[in-house]
């Protein structure tokens, strides 16, 4: 079975500027590679060849730069949003191209703006699980620690289940795995957050997930960005 991804890349990135003044954020190059390449790369080399991009602001440049996928060997589709429906919206608005019309068929979807050294072929059986047994579980996120500017954390994680409340807090990765009918109530077109979709179905007990211990940054800030940039130029010198 053939599962698609989507890369999630409409954000305006605010926090970026200036440097988003004229680029769009996953566009952004550390370490001699575009944010959104490392993304692109890392599917591809899990076996994820469809993939779908969001885009919003300055989305033309994504699609300019990044074509049809060809060089990276994967096949791009481009899901325009002509304004942003943050994530839970832009996905609903992407699942014609997601599920094929087959609203048994989940998919995976990461953020542009996060750098993360996951091997993504890890959650193929876990899409393959939530295909076999249908609507029960609708998501299956990624967490990792918390960083310093989300102390607070997201989640807790209780024997492979996502709950809202706990002692050891962990934080959402922006990488997760969902069933179409998760987004059974987001109007297509409609500007939704995913947290309030998702802690929906977490109260439902209807979410899992996995605590990753490796490398995760979350580019939110043109500090963040430096230091990875350092830190990957590093590593190739």
């Amino acid at each position: 079975m053939q599962f698609k991804a989507m890369i999630l890349a409409a954000g305006r990135g605010e926090r970026m500027r200036p440097l988003t003044d004229s680029r769009p954020k996953p566009l952004l190059t550390v370490g001699g590679h575009m944010l959104i390449e490392y993304q692109i790369n890392r599917l591809a080399q899990a076996g994820f060849t469809e993939i779908v991009i969001n885009h919003a602001y300055l989305g033309e440049m994504i699609a300019s730069m990044l074509g049809n996928g060809e060089r990276y060997g994967v096949h791009i589709v481009y899901s325009p949003e002509l304004e942003v429906l943050e994530t839970a919206g832009g996905i609903a608005n992407a699942l014609p191209l997601l599920t094929n019309h087959d609203l048994n068929r989940p998919f995976l979807a990461v953020n542009a703006d996060v750098y993360c050294e996951l091997d993504y072929a890890r959650l193929l059986p876990v899409l393959s699980d939530i295909m076999q047994h249908g609507t029960g579980r609708l998501a299956h996120l990624v967490l990792v620690d918390n960083p310093a500017h989300h102390a607070a954390g997201d989640f807790v994680l209780n024997h492979g289940t996502v709950g809202l409340a706990g002692e050891k807090q962990l934080t959402f990765s922006g990488i997760g795995i969902y069933h179409p009918v998760l987004f059974s109530d987001v109007v297509p077109g409609q500007p939704v957050k995913l947290a309030p979709v998702l802690r929906a179905a977490i109260a439902e007990k209807r979410v899992t997930g996995e605590y990753f211990s490796g490398v995760w940054e979350d580019i939110g800030t043109p500090a963040r960005l430096e230091q990875l940039d350092r830190q990957l130029t590093e590593r190739q010198g």
